[in-house]
This record gives structure tokens, sequence and C-alpha cells, in this order.
């Protein structure tokens, strides 16, 4: 019987440990982390694929070459494009740590166990911070998105141009380089439909898959744009409550001076009076 009761109490026990575990969770922050480190994911890795394909169309297709030496060329732009998202990857994915460490200290669970954090002057400050960081990197994923948006554009032409030829007959369209900046205008880059390289583009996997990879990438920096204005509605949040919290404490700590003050006068009082009876 005894055995059974303590069994009862430690089931308790454990389930009570478990429901306060998950109430420190701090649900909104992992929300918005889930979201960036998708949209992080997608932007990257298929930013990084449409790219590879972009260079292999180019050299294919319309027969570029990378230029010796240290010019910047397309391909060299491209390069650089590709070490951006490999700093990219990194960096976000540090910074939706910090977000993710940021928002289990201002659960108040986490609070009643470990202590007052959050309403220090250090605390208070680590938010500010977080708040301001949070919203610039908003506003430069919103210019990725935008500066995204461009090889969606340019792709689109290109696979609406290849639909137009197989639906005309004996016409004629055209795709000069130099009209997207490319090429310089001195050099002549066009690809028409009567030639068979754009034959073989439009016939090509290739460049139905680069287009769909540009328009994913694209969805994934709208999803880290989504997930800085989640997490800037969550810190936000934290920093309205941090600011209670800190006067809450500051009217504790009057009320307990208060109280003490009460309580020594009292004191003082009653050994008056014990010696004015002796």
């Amino acid at each position: 019987m005894e055995e059974n009761m303590e069994e009862g109490q430690t089931q308790k026990g454990c389930f009570e440990c478990c429901i306060k575990c998950l109430g420190g969770i701090p649900y909104a922050s992992l929300i918005a982390t889930i979201l960036l480190y998708a949209g992080v994911a997608l932007f990257c890795g298929c930013g990084h694929e449409a790219l590879t394909g972009t260079v292999n169309i180019l050299q294919t297709y319309f027969e570029m070459a990378r230029t010796a030496g240290d010019t910047l060329d397309v391909f060299t732009m491209i390069d650089i494009f590709k070490y951006v998202i490999y700093g990219t990857a990194a960096a976000f994915f540090v910074y939706g740590i910090l977000l993710m460490v940021e928002g289990f200290f201002t659960t108040g669970a986490i609070k009643d166990l470990y202590g007052d954090f959050k309403i220090t002057t250090c605390g208070r400050c680590v938010s500010a911070w977080f708040i301001m960081l949070t919203y610039l990197f908003m506003l430069a994923w919103l210019g990725v998105t935008a500066f995204t948006s461009l090889p969606v554009y340019m792709y689109f032409n290109l696979w609406t141009i290849c639909r137009n030829a197989t639906l005309v007959d004996e016409a004629n369209f055209c795709l000069d380089l130099r009209q997207f900046g490319i090429v310089t205008v001195g050099e002549e880059k066009k690809l028409c439909s009567s030639s068979e390289n754009f034959l073989r583009m439009c016939e090509s996997t290739e460049l139905n898959m680069t287009f769909h990879l540009f328009i994913v990438a694209l969805a994934g920096a709208g999803a880290a744009v989504i997930a800085m204005v989640h997490y800037l509605m969550v810190l936000s949040a934290n920093w309205a409550y941090v600011k209670d919290a800190c006067r809450m404490q500051k009217y504790e700590d009057i009320k307990s001076k208060e109280e003490q003050e009460l309580h020594d006068i009292h004191s003082t009082r009653s050994k008056e009076r014990l010696n004015a009876y002796t």
C-alpha cells in the first residue's frame, strides 16, 4: 500500500515538473525561430543552387566565358553572392539561438527558477539591443527580398519567350543580355528562338529548375521577413513586460523599506516605554 502511494507521489511530482518545464518554453520565440531557420535555409540553399544553374546556362547556351584577371564580370558577382549566402546562413543560425536564449530568460517560469535576470539593467539593455538589431535585420531582409525578385523577373521573361516560341510558328523572339545589365553594351550576347542553342535551352530541365529555385529562394526571403516581424512583436512584448517588472520591483523595494522603518519605529517606542516603566 505504501509502495503504491510512493509511486503515485513520484508520478505526480514528475508530471508537475514536466508541466513547469513546458510552461517555461517561449513558444512565440520558438515559432519565430523555426520560421527564420526555414526561410534562411530555403533562401540560402535554393539561392546557391539557382546561381550555380545560372552559371551553367550562361556558359552552355549563351557561350559566355570567365574573364581572365581581376575583372568584375557576372561570374565574379555570382561567386560573391555565394559567399554572401554562406555568411548569411552562419550569421542567422547564431542570431536565432541568441533570440531563443533571450526568450527563455524573459519567460516567467524561468524567472522563478533562476532569479530576476530580466529586470536588471543588463537584461533591459539586452532586450533593447535585440529590438534595434532585429528591426535593422528586417529592413535588410526586405531589401534582399526585393533584390531576389529581379532574377525571378528575368527568368520569367526567358520562360515566357520559350513558351511563346513554341506557340507561335515561324516567330523570331530574341533575348539580349545587355537589357538586364549582365554584359556590357559593347558585348553582344543575343539568343534568338531561331538558333539551336535557344531550342536546346528551352527543352532542357535546367532552365525550368533554376527558375523555380529562384522562386523558392524568394519565398524563403519573404519567410525571413515575416520571422523578423514576429520577433519584433515578441521582443516588444518582452520589453514591456521587463519595464513593468522593473517598476514593480522598485515598488516592492520602497514598500519593504517603509515597512522596515515602521517596524524600527515601533521597536524603538516599545523600548522607550519599557525603560520608562522600569
